[in-house]
Parts: C-alpha cells; sequence; structure tokens
C-alpha cells in the first residue's frame, strides 16, 4: 500500500536499531515469545492503525475472525486483542511501542532524561552501552511526522482523533 511507505521505512530503521540492541544484549533481556506482561490494550496513531488493519486483511479468514472477535470484547485496561497464547498474532505488523518496549529507552521530560526499560531486563548489567539506548524524542517525532502525512494522504479513512485504540482499529475494516 501506497499510504505506508513512510512508515515501513521508518519501521524498518527501528527494527534494524532494536535487532542490534537483542543480539549485543541477548543474555540480558527477558523478553521472549509468551511473556506478555507489557501486551496491554493501548493506543496507536491512524498510520499504525492502516498498518494493522492491512496486516490483518491478509491474515488466514480463521486468524482473521479470532483476532476480530477479540477485538469486539476488548476492554481499555485489558490485553491486548492482538494476544492469543501469549504471543502477538499480528507480531510482524506490530505497532512502534510494541517493537521497542521493555530495550533501553532514553526518556526526556522537562529538562531531565531517565533511562527506562523492561524490569526484567538488564538485571545484572552495571551499564547499557550509549549506542544500544534509544533516545525516543527524534523516534516519536518522526512518527509524528510519519502520521501526519499519512493522515492528509487519507483523512477520512479513521476518527477524527488522534490515537484509536487497538482494538477499534481491528474493527474499522468492518465498517469500511
Amino acid at each position: 500500500m501506497k499510504h505506508l511507505e513512510n512508515y515501513r521505512v521508518l519501521i524498518a530503521k527501528i527494527d534494524d536499531f532494536c535487532n542490534r540492541v537483542t543480539e549485543d544484549l541477548a543474555e540480558h533481556i527477558a523478553c521472549r515469545p509468551g511473556c506478555d506482561g507489557c501486551c496491554r490494550h493501548l493506543t496507536l496513531f491512524p498510520v499504525e492503525a492502516a498498518a494493522l488493519i492491512s496486516a490483518l486483511a491478509k491474515a488466514p479468514p480463521e486468524l482473521a475472525e479470532q483476532i476480530t472477535e477479540r477485538a469486539r470484547q476488548a476492554t481499555p485496561d485489558g490485553d491486548c486483542p492482538l494476544l492469543i497464547n501469549g504471543r502477538c498474532a499480528l507480531y510482524e505488523s506490530r505497532p512502534v511501542i510494541c517493537r521497542t518496549h521493555g530495550l533501553p529507552l532514553l526518556i526526556r521530560e522537562d529538562a531531565a532524561s531517565r533511562l527506562d526499560h523492561c524490569p526484567l531486563n538488564f538485571k545484572t548489567l552495571e551499564s547499557i552501552p550509549g549506542h544500544l539506548i534509544l533516545d525516543i524524542t527524534p523516534l516519536n517525532a518522526m512518527l509524528v511526522s510519519v502520521n501526519a502525512l499519512f493522515t492528509a494522504e487519507r483523512p477520512a479513512t479513521f476518527p477524527e482523533r488522534e490515537r484509536i485504540s487497538i482494538s477499534e482499529a481491528l474493527l474499522i475494516r468492518q465498517r469500511g
């Protein structure tokens, strides 16, 4: 889909970085298939929602129906509707936050900065090399820009809100 090209370029860059981190720090990362404590029902930018909708449309019909039913039953504070048997059913199309969660992230708040990561990761590591820490400020700025381009191209496709819940995104195809 042409309207998702910018997003896919951004995702490829994020994945390259995340793959380097997970390769270099593999023995310090607890995140594995079935480790799903962070898989909550989140909100997305419209461009991320479109990527999920595209992936759902390509999923086998039985899986697509299972995901759609989970989306219908989802609650705002519950598990992610894509979580089936402890795994993401659309893993290759997961949103940005799901790709970076748990890894070392530099978070800038006001005048301060802090390092964040899953508390199960890096327990025995005294420090994390700077080149393996993702500064989310420029990442978020890039995602906002990519989303703005997407919404300018496809303004009527999604609800007129900045964020859309995963379940709402998965159900958009039912209306479209």
